[in-house]
């Protein structure tokens, strides 16, 4: 399961990709996504730099590959959920640059600098959405972080913010920071009103610009373009390569996993391992796939929970659904839960679907 990415390939365009969410792309999440899709790019939560480089220093600089306390917390990730990318927040150049070293460290494929969270929050650190008002901001970061590292610097950006939101304005600000040495723009095609709504409403009220994601695509043909936004089936996203290099998925990933079983095959032109499977069968093929990770984790002492609360989206639109999840929850929040209880859901799933009409 676990994918060996040539390092001469990296920062090639990933024609898929899971997005970025805080509180959603955690270690458990990206596994259990990793045995919906083998190819597809997975990211990190946002990481803020400021937050690594203590970590670092907590650690000792001198080993800065050490493996346990507060970095492994905030970066470790299983070999199992490569190719991976590390997203970052901060807006100075020195902390990216040594971000960008310790993702290398690390093992990670890439790492990505997020020019695109709305939060109160992020804006108060100075970074996220807002950078997209200083675009040589942008690019001193950009051109540190591909000083500092072997590894690929990729940007996710909106494509405006408040009344900064004409076509111009976005084509100056990918100019500026591709010269800087971005290899890749994951760009959410709304923009980001950064007074008056917050993230949710940031990723829903803002129309969508599809088409000046295409048309960056069309005046800059030789950057590669991932247009993020909008996009809820594997159609739409077969749909957008006509025009773009990468389609990127957010909260329809995270709330319909299963969803995406058919991106192998679809884009990165693999078979698929759930061919001609039905659905429950399918969700049963899942658990089962993440119960060696589970006894890796419990066995380090760690609790099922944090895995298993990914896992009530796994199933939908079938009777027994809301059983079902209730009844792993209940069974996943027990302290001492191990990865018996994936076996056993997945097993309830078998039974359900042998039982199932037609």
């Amino acid at each position: 399961m676990e994918q060996h990415v040539d390092p001469g390939q990296r920062g090639a365009s990933y024609r898929f990709s899971v997005a970025p969410m805080m509180d959603c792309t955690d270690r458990h999440f990206r596994v259990l996504m990793r045995q919906v899709t083998r190819h597809s790019l997975l990211y990190t939560e946002m990481v803020v730099a400021r937050a690594l480089h203590h970590a670092r220093r907590e650690a000792g600089a001198e080993r800065p590959g050490r493996r346990d306390g507060r970095l492994e917390r905030l970066i470790g990730f299983d070999p199992c959920e490569k190719p991976l990318a590390l997203q970052v927040g901060g807006d100075e150049p020195a902390l990216l640059a040594e971000a960008a070293q310790l993702a290398a460290d690390w093992d990670y494929d890439e790492i990505n600098l997020n020019v695109g969270c709305p939060s109160e929050k992020v804006q108060q650190g100075r970074f996220g959405a807002c950078l997209m008002a200083d675009p040589e901001r942008v690019a001193r970061c950009v051109e540190a972080m591909a000083v500092a590292g072997p590894l690929p610097v990729t940007v996710k950006h909106r494509i405006g913010i408040d009344t900064r939101d004409s076509f111009p304005e976005l084509l100056a600000f990918v100019d500026t920071v591709a010269a800087a040495g971005a290899r890749r723009f994951s760009v959410h095609a709304r923009k980001a009103w950064l007074q008056g709504l917050d993230p949710k409403q940031n990723r829903t009220i803002p129309p969508l610009r599809h088409d000046w994601v295409h048309r960056i695509k069309a005046e800059r043909p030789d950057l590669i373009i991932e247009i993020n936004g909008g996009l809820q089936t594997l159609d739409d996203c077969l749909q957008q390569l006509r025009h773009v290099d990468g389609a990127m998925v957010g909260r329809a990933a995270y709330n319909h996993p299963l969803r995406w079983i058919g991106v192998d095959e679809a884009i990165h032109g693999a078979g698929s391992a759930y061919a001609g499977r039905p659905h429950l069968a399918r969700a049963a093929a899942v658990l089962r796939g993440l119960v060696p990770y589970a006894e890796r984790w419990c066995g380090q002492g760690e609790r099922l929970w944090p895995l298993a609360r990914h896992l009530v989206k796994l199933v939908e639109g079938v009777p027994g659904a809301r059983s079902w999840r209730h009844q792993l929850s209940l069974a996943a929040g027990e302290r001492q839960a191990g990865a018996e209880v994936l076996e056993r859901a997945a097993r309830q799933l078998e039974e359900a679907q042998s039982s199932a009409p037609g």
